[in-house]
């Protein structure tokens, strides 16, 4: 493929800009988006006078094409592709580059629906109890358990998480997610007595004379981080006899599923994990009914 030409890729930049400043998407996010139109742009520079500007729905639907027969792209990839592009025009519509959108009639793969691994709430308490929580790094280590399944956070808010973010006393904990929004999500008193535990007696001797703002910390003074944390995870799991591969996710799917299945609202549940659309929290709904099918199957005398 030829490099796109200059004018499509400061329009690729101009949308970029319009996209954070519009929604406050996160760097990953934009950079996704840059990626998709910008191999898009390099596709239609191979002919002559086609830009993004002039591309048709023809285009759009050779190079779908050409990414699933010469590049074997997965439904996931051209679904991604395809979304960008629909934001794209969206916004040259709206600047009044064009005055078509050539993604009107373009439909996006359909994708299976795939349901996050979750725990059961008996895997929770075993890998709960896991850390040694008598010594200093396995006292902090339950409190980030504690917290993460406690409050659905992503392992990136935790691990970032500030000592003035966490206030005892409300009992919640105050967190910048994706986008830069800014969410209460409260903690519960287990979680609490674990936290104020830890600051009480293992954070001091964890830091000694060095000083950080960051709540969890390692003994290099500096925050944990996500790789770091992700060991201990599985570590764990394998000391709590859990065998299915898991993630610091695990727990925020954990926390979702098990609030639903003892009767939160979906809005409640979208709340607190940070969720800006309400589809991405159904996801767990079909968890909670995969659990319950099977609870009845195995428990029920014609199930």
């Amino acid at each position: 493929m030829k490099a796109p030409a200059e004018p499509d890729l400061r329009l690729v930049e101009r949308f970029c800009d319009a996209l954070w400043l519009a929604d406050g998407l996160s760097r990953n996010t934009l950079e996704s988006y840059r990626r998709d139109v910008t191999q898009f742009a390099a596709w239609l520079a191979t002919d002559p006078g086609v830009g993004l500007l002039a591309a048709g729905p023809e285009h759009l639907h050779r190079h779908l094409a050409w990414q699933v027969g010469q590049k074997k792209a997965k439904p996931r990839t051209t679904g991604r592709l395809v979304s960008a592009l629909r934001r794209f025009y969206r916004f040259a519509l709206l600047e009044g580059l064009r005055r078509d959108d050539p993604c009107a009639d373009i439909e996006a793969p359909k994708l299976p629906r795939s349901l996050p691994r979750s725990l059961t709430e008996a895997e929770v308490e075993s890998l709960l109890a896991a850390p040694d929580a008598e010594s200093d790094l396995g006292l902090r280590d339950r409190a980030m358990l504690e917290t993460l399944y406690a409050s659905g956070l992503r392992v990136s808010e935790l691990v970032g998480l500030k000592v003035q973010q966490v206030s005892l006393d409300m009992g919640v904990v105050r967190v910048l997610g994706k986008g830069a929004k800014e969410r209460l999500t409260p903690l519960g008193e287990e979680a609490l007595d674990w936290i104020q535990r830890y600051q009480k007696l293992a954070r001091p001797r964890i830091l000694g004379a060095k000083k950080s703002d960051a709540l969890f910390v390692t003994g290099r003074g500096g925050p944990m981080t996500r790789q770091a944390f992700w060991g201990l995870v599985k570590r764990y799991a394998a000391r709590a006899a859990i065998r299915s591969a898991i993630s610091p996710h695990t727990l925020r799917h954990a926390f979702a599923t098990h609030l639903i299945n003892h009767g939160a609202d979906l809005r409640v549940v979208q709340l607190l994990l940070g969720h800006a659309d309400i589809s991405t929290t159904q996801i767990y709904t079909h968890v909670a009914r995969e659990r319950l099918k099977a609870i009845h199957a195995k428990h029920h005398p014609r199930g």
